[in-house]
């Protein structure tokens, strides 16, 4: 049963629909990221389930209860914000139990919880420092550690790293990884880096113009995207997306992509592939490939059923550390292959790349769903 669900909801701001019949549930202890550019409607979602905005229609449950017409307060909701909103005259300790001095909770009992949460957040040390004493990674873990003396049913967090340097970025988002894994409670997380989508969620919304464009596991997301939006909008670098015309010659299905010079490409399909694809023989269609499924052939995957082989024209080395990105030319767009850090590939040369086909995804261009 869903500990979190909503059921075609729906935000308009006069006559501006901001949220176009969302459907989402999770499980308890589950941690969903809402994740999309800005202006997708995820900030109003995470509002809607706040009790912060109002719904238009629909329905927002908690724990089997219909909250639509509740009072924030009355939610078991704990929220953590972009800004960290401290107050300035107050101790780390007092800013973290101001909300049970609030509801009158006896200062023993506000003293042991602050104590457990500081221990919990590793920022024990802090507990006597004012804010503008603190860095933007500790004023955070206050900020955290307020929401979570509450010990709510649901977290929600509205782009909580957003304020941070990419480094204590990374770091923090670590802790919040290790916070739900001791604690395993429920959590909604908005972001608009897809990063943080990727290494954080148990379930992913990406959102657009206010519609729910896929709902899953980050490996769904990752690997099998809905549309054309999900594919270049989830992953760095994002999934090249080649125009590309289907061939078929009785049994033999390929995917033919043009290039600048030279005669086409064409990669043949097998299995179930070649089967789905042969009744659009000459129609167009988006060829989808991570670039970490076009590398050189030294490094393509071994346990791969379909790799295909091709020489492409190079025209940007970037190298990377750990891996070196090679660019290249197809169907007018830049690909980009990312490639073993010591490959042996200069930029001016043509270079035999491998295709893993297994893991290529095929798109209509007139609806932009994924039809493979």
């Amino acid at each position: 049963m869903a500990f979190l669900k909503i059921e075609n909801l729906r935000k308009s701001f006069g006559k501006v629909d901001v949220l176009k019949g969302i459907d989402l549930e999770i499980e308890e202890g589950g941690f969903l990221v809402l994740v999309g550019p800005s202006g997708c409607g995820k900030s109003t979602l995470l509002n809607t389930i706040a009790g912060l905005e109002a719904i238009s229609s629909g329905s927002i449950s908690i724990a089997g209860k219909v909250v639509n017409d509740l009072h924030p307060s009355e939610r078991d909701i704990a929220m953590v914000f972009q800004s960290y909103a401290l107050y300035p005259n107050m101790t780390v300790a007092e800013n973290i139990g101001f909300g049970m001095e609030i509801r009158g909770v006896p200062k023993p009992e506000r003293d042991k919880a602050i104590a457990k949460v500081a221990e919990t957040l590793q920022i024990g040390q802090l507990l006597t420092r004012k804010p503008s004493q603190l860095s933007g990674g500790q004023r955070q873990r206050v900020a955290m550690g307020r929401a979570l003396v509450r010990e709510p049913q649901v977290f929600l967090f509205d782009e909580p790293l957003s304020n941070l340097d990419a480094k204590l970025r990374v770091d923090m988002r670590t802790e919040i990884k290790r916070l739900h894994q001791r604690m395993g409670t429920t959590i909604v997380y908005v972001t608009h880096d897809q990063i943080e989508a990727m290494t954080l969620a148990t379930r992913i919304a990406v959102l657009k113009d206010g519609v729910l464009q896929q709902f899953g596991t980050p490996a769904e997301i990752y690997n099998k995207p809905a549309n054309l939006f999900v594919a270049d909008f989830m992953g760095s670098p994002s999934m090249n997306l080649i125009p590309a015309t289907v061939e078929a010659d009785g049994g033999n299905v390929g995917i033919v992509m043009q290039r600048d010079e030279g005669a086409p490409l064409v990669l043949p399909l097998a299995n179930g592939a070649a089967v789905n694809l042969a009744a659009r023989n000459g129609q167009k269609v988006v060829f989808g490939i991570r670039p970490e499924a076009l590398t050189d052939p030294d490094s393509a995957d071994r346990n791969a059923r379909q790799v295909s082989e091709l020489d492409c024209e190079i025209e940007v080395i970037e190298p990377a550390g750990s891996d070196t990105f090679a660019v290249t030319r197809l169907g007018g767009r830049e690909i980009i292959a990312r490639l073993r850090a010591d490959a042996p590939i200069s930029a001016g040369q043509t270079a035999r790349l491998a295709f893993n086909l297994d893991k290529a995804v095929i798109f209509d261009p007139e609806t932009q769903a994924r039809i493979l």
